[in-house]
């Protein structure tokens, strides 16, 4: 059986292979730092697996929290690129693996986390590491830590649907704030520059992230019936009442004659969020999928768009072995127009095959003429306004 040493290094060996890790300096304080002191109820082998642990579960077996898998651990540092000296605050203590990995860079780390248990959980595994210098508190991350601000450099291990004012109050001018931010239904790891009130991405990235406790947000499920729903965002113009039997209305089937390999297709998911606003996430069990209620590509987490009582999402069909074409499926009144609108994307995806999301984001509070006047999708969260553009 391999050993620590061996198991971290293989590890790391993958996500160098694979461009997650670019920066020499990450490459090394991950090399260095042993992932299994801060995950003693696993096994070696289990924490120098590029996966998430949960650390938590609910009563009902939910989880609550969990160590992020390496490889998104590794690309949220090269997003905020720590330097010596950087003063940075972690919304989310998690285990105090990442913690540990930002204070190995040089980075003054004060972790943050609303929950006693993984705070208590922290606290030992920086022991077990020898890592004293580490500000650990315990308390609501959405309301960040103002003792030590302002900071070079904002955190977030968890998913946030909006952004606090705390956040960017926090914030020094020109510093950084990471942040797996849910928009339209899907997750994007934005690392925002702070100007004046307004926050600027440089870098966007594809994740996935438990929730942020603690917090209020704005999304809601819709029932569509037979075990298929639809979240959608409280910005929205999008209406239970509009959709209760657009399911059982005809379904019109468009294909678009792009066809794909074993590839991501969540590029089509922010262009459609920067540029259709009915844009929002349909879900089918098991049981939809069988009878053909819904039959989306991924079925719990798929891309769609509505526009009044009609709606329209990804479908796809087998070609040949390892290869498929994407289309959509359209219900409602303005099915087929959704749909051509849908393909449309779809087509424009194709012919790139990548994301390249742009997102700005200004405090509600400010004043109009310090708004940005940069192109793209206005979606309100409840404390800033989102400018969401796809060139």
């Amino acid at each position: 059986m391999l050993d620590d040493t061996h198991l971290r290094t293989q590890l790391i060996d993958t996500l160098t292979r694979d461009g997650w890790i670019t920066t020499p300096a990450i490459e090394t304080a991950m090399r260095t730092v042993d992932r299994h002191l801060f995950l003693p109820d696993v096994s070696a082998q289990e924490a120098y697996e590029d996966m998430n642990v949960p650390t938590k579960t609910g009563p009902d077996g939910e989880c609550l929290s969990s160590a992020s898998a390496p490889h998104i651990v590794a690309m949220m540092l090269e997003q905020l690129q720590p330097t010596p000296g950087m003063r940075v605050l972690e919304i989310g203590a998690g285990t105090g693996y990442n913690a540990t990995l930002l204070t190995q860079l040089g980075a003054h780390v004060t972790t943050i986390d609303i929950d006693p248990d993984a705070v208590a959980h922290t606290r030992k595994s920086l022991e077990r590491a020898g890592i004293e210098d580490v500000t650990l508190v315990e308390g609501d991350g959405g309301n960040g830590f103002a003792e030590g601000a302002p900071y070079d450099a904002i955190v977030v291990t968890a998913g946030a649907w909006d952004l606090p004012p705390a956040w960017i109050d926090q914030l020094a001018q020109g510093g950084l704030l990471v942040v797996p931010l849910r928009l339209r239904g899907t997750t994007r790891c934005v690392a925002f520059q702070r100007h004046g009130q307004t926050l600027v991405s440089h870098s966007v990235r594809l994740c996935g992230f438990i929730p942020m406790r603690g917090t209020e947000d704005g999304e809601s499920d819709i029932d569509l019936g037979s075990k298929v729903t639809l979240r959608v965002d409280d910005d929205q113009d999008i209406t239970p009442a509009a959709l209760a039997t657009v399911l059982d209305q005809p379904r019109h089937l468009t294909w678009s004659g792009v066809e794909i390999a074993v590839e991501p297709i969540t590029g089509i998911w922010g262009r459609l969020a920067a540029h259709e606003p009915g844009t929002c996430r349909i879900a089918a069990e098991d049981t939809a999928v069988r009878t053909g209620r819904a039959n989306p590509p991924i079925p719990m987490l798929s891309p769609a768009i509505v526009e009044g009582a009609s709606l329209a999402y990804l479908a796809h069909r087998p070609l040949e072995p390892g290869r498929s074409e994407l289309g959509t499926y359209a219900h409602g009144p303005n099915a087929q127009a959704l749909a051509d609108r849908l393909v449309a994307h779809i087509r424009a995806w194709g012919a790139d095959r990548q994301e390249h999301l742009h997102i700005t984001a200004t405090k509600r509070d400010t004043a109009p003429s310090n708004h940005p006047t940069s192109p793209g999708r206005l979606v309100s969260k409840h404390h800033v306004d989102l400018v969401v553009d796809h060139p």
